[in-house]
């Protein structure tokens, strides 16, 4: 980080990279007004329109507030993007806050262009979709912070990503998402002018305080849906498994979030007396540090109660299943035995009645038709069968 001391402000004639003063150079003047840029980087994208023929404000639709301060005071709120400039060049001494919302390539360009801006970071800047990480190029931080907030009706956490770029007397904040509410931070900034007036990296505090204070409704979230989860698992819901499952996916999104701060904030305070950061700023950046590491202490915490939620509701599912089938077969069971018995008394009632069709038979020519001990005979003969068919069954547990 940088001292923050006062100090006159150099003439705005650094050595424009490369990638700049080759686009520059093939529009054929060698050098572009300041406060815009006149073609893309070498390395693709299309070329953006001529400054000169747009408007103010079609060149500066992504910024949603430029203020420039002194002593920690707002002196002055530009219109645009080149008049930012042209104010911070009058003012000895004063820093910049630019703040832009899903910038244009041009408008990126514009600001790499006046404030010697890094390619890989402008590249960074305009793709978004990066990891949380602070890199720092020559007198220039770059800074990469994944904001979160808790959206109570979908019971969801949503990430935004702002890029942050600190230098010496400029802090651009490019903000890719909803959170964070940066109008917010900018407010209790100008509300403690001493604060602010330390400089560039006040702002960058203010902003890093705002992003970790934003993790602690998410916190309180999570905690509040793994309780209403840890009831639903042992109520038996059947859609808790994947409410589960989209809730670890959002812890993972957290966890690349919040651990990546903690290195990143260490890494600032081992700088601290390098580049003679304030004392007052290198307590509240220590407290920052703080909640970063609870935070993702408690992310931790979150993932691995999930994980046991997820195995627990798994065995209680087996569990089900297991006593459901298990009723099956007890049903299965019952419905054998019931078989078994219907289809013993029915043998038992089919030998009487085979033996009766067998004596019923009313042929000229069949033996015993005329024997005086035939019914007799046919009746003790059913009842034999019967007795016999009726022991066995029993004997089987058929009966």
């Amino acid at each position: 980080m940088h001292s923050e001391e006062p100090r006159p402000r150099p003439p705005r004639s650094p050595r424009k990279p490369s990638w700049l003063r080759a686009a520059q150079g093939r529009g054929g003047s060698g050098a572009a007004r300041p406060g815009a840029a006149s073609a893309t980087p070498p390395d693709g994208g299309p070329r953006p329109a001529d400054p000169a023929a747009r408007t103010a404000a079609e060149d500066d639709h992504s910024v949603v507030d430029a203020a420039v301060y002194r002593d920690g005071l707002r002196i002055g709120t530009p219109d645009s993007l080149a008049a930012t400039y042209r104010r911070l060049r009058e003012e000895p001494g004063s820093m910049a806050w630019i703040g832009l919302l899903r910038p244009t390539e041009a408008e990126l360009l514009s600001l790499a262009d006046e404030f010697d801006l890094h390619k890989l970071a402008i590249e960074d800047a305009l793709e978004a979709h990066q990891r949380p990480k602070l890199e720092r190029y020559g007198d220039t931080l770059f800074v990469v912070l994944r904001a979160a907030r808790y959206l109570d009706a979908p019971e969801e956490v949503d990430f935004g990503e702002l890029h942050v770029f600190v230098g010496p007397d400029f802090v651009i904040t490019v903000r890719h998402g909803a959170a964070p509410d940066l109008s917010a931070v900018r407010r209790r900034a100008e509300a403690t002018p001493e604060l602010l007036a330390l400089g560039p990296e006040a702002v960058l505090y203010a902003i890093l305080d705002s992003v970790v204070d934003g993790y602690a409704p998410v916190v309180a979230g999570v905690q509040n849906d793994i309780d209403e989860i840890e009831t639903e698992v042992f109520r038996g819901d059947p859609e808790v498994s994947r409410r589960i499952y989209e809730l670890s996916r959002e812890m993972v999104e957290f966890q690349r979030a919040t651990r990546p701060l903690v290195g990143m904030l260490h890494g600032l305070m081992a700088g601290f007396d390098k580049y003679g950061t304030d004392e007052e700023l290198q307590r509240y950046l220590r407290d920052v540090a703080d909640h970063v590491t609870h935070t993702s202490e408690r992310v931790d915490g979150f993932r691995s109660a999930l994980a046991d939620i997820l195995a627990v509701n798994a065995t209680l599912v087996t569990q089900q299943q297991n006593a459901e089938m298990r009723a099956l077969a007890e049903a299965g069971f019952e419905q054998n035995e019931e078989v078994k018995k219907i289809s013993a008394w029915a043998a038992i009632l089919f030998a009487p009645t085979l033996v009766g069709t067998i004596y019923g038979m009313n042929f000229r020519d069949m033996p015993e038709l005329h024997w005086v001990l035939g019914y007799p005979f046919a009746i003790l003969l059913m009842a034999i069968v019967c007795t016999s068919l009726y022991v066995i069954f029993k004997r089987r547990d058929w009966l």
